[in-house]
């Protein structure tokens, strides 16, 4: 036996100490939170496995039609997965999935520790007792399970002030106010993406210990890069910004290298790359989709989160991202999120742009 590299296993930094020691940096916390996350972390493992034996377990097809989008069997499982990961955390108020036409409400005895709670009000009878709001997609992507391209889960973490009395409102905040948010990516290996808002870290998850293990600590995307991603297809219905920058990331006027086109169509796989390579994913309004395609709570939101944590930036177009304020939970909106000087370069066309109209 290598003892070596037995001793360097121990010494991993699995995901769950990474949680634990953030939870360090507050001392006051109750370490709900842990729980939740923890919980969000099983469903990423189950989904993971679910996704690796898709093919053979007969998963893949279609399953009836949600949301206006075709729905595959797959889909409905990590639905369903992270539902009850979620809920059975006992922290989670209100949950919006991308699969749900509804916020799911959950139930009040399912929403905390109640002995625990109890002694809380006791000891400080005006503090109200906050709970969570969880925003996902199950499974982005999706349409893609059939080729094995990269898929994945993407979530958004808020804070709801009083569990006991939810509502609505509670969800629809804009994205300044997010916790926390993360992706995990089932591709060639299972990555989680992870920030509580002190920086941004990927962990991969090693199948023999069936941990999820720090392999990318302080995720930092470079100020500029050599790749641009976006939907060529729609080009013809695009915007003049968006148009010139294309043309600009095409044909550099200013003796730069021309930057490389890379596009999987799945927004996972594309932030990933994006995210650890630098440059710039764009999907913008067009004629087609003039309030843009991506989902604000679920998609936008969690993605420019972690791209503004690790140094990039992320802007709609008009504002930036995370200052938008949803007014249903569906709403969708442009989106341009990487390298920090490219998301400039987007910001200062609309910019001249405005002026000029």
């Amino acid at each position: 036996m290598d003892h070596a590299a037995e001793a360097q296993r121990t010494d991993l930094m699995t995901i769950t100490r990474h949680v634990l020691n953030e939870q360090g940096r507050h001392p006051e916390s109750r370490g709900d939170f842990t729980i939740l996350l923890s919980h969000i972390v099983l469903g990423c493992k189950f989904v993971a496995s679910a996704v690796n034996k898709a093919g053979l377990a007969k998963l893949i097809g279609l399953a009836g039609d949600t949301n206006g989008e075709e729905q595959k069997k797959l889909d409905v499982l990590s639905n369903e997965v992270f539902v009850k990961a979620l809920v059975s955390s006992g922290r989670t108020c209100v949950l919006v999935s991308e699969e749900n036409e509804e916020a799911i409400i959950v139930d009040a005895p399912l929403r905390g520790n109640h002995e625990f709670d109890k002694i809380m009000v006791t000891v400080s009878s005006h503090q109200k007792l906050h709970g969570y709001c969880v925003c996902f997609d199950p499974l982005d992507g999706s349409s893609n399970i059939d080729c094995g391209v990269s898929i994945g889960t993407i979530f958004g973490i808020y804070m709801i002030k009083d569990k006991d009395n939810v509502t609505l409102d509670d969800v629809l905040q804009p994205g300044t106010d997010m916790l926390a948010a993360g992706y995990c990516m089932y591709g060639s290996s299972c990555t989680l993406v992870l920030s509580t808002g002190n920086g941004v870290n990927g962990f991969t998850l090693d199948p023999s210990l069936g941990e999820f293990i720090l392999t990318h600590p302080n995720i930092k995307i470079p100020n500029r890069g050599k790749i641009y991603s976006v939907n060529e297809g729609n080009a013809k219905n695009w915007d003049a910004p968006t148009a010139k920058f294309v043309e600009k990331c095409k044909f550099p006027q200013d003796g730069s290298p021309s930057k490389s086109l890379r596009y999987i169509g799945s927004m996972v796989a594309d932030v990933h790359r994006t995210l650890l390579y630098g440059g710039i994913f764009l999907y913008p309004a067009d004629q087609k989709s003039p309030n843009g395609k991506l989902r604000v709570l679920y998609e936008v939101f969690p993605m420019s989160f972690l791209m503004e944590q690790a140094g990039g930036q992320a802007f709609t177009g008009k504002q930036r991202a995370l200052e938008l304020v949803p007014r249903k939970i569906h709403d969708r909106s442009p989106i341009f999120l990487g390298s920090y000087d490219d998301v400039e370069d987007i910001k200062a066309l609309y910019a001249s742009e405005s002026i000029i109209g």
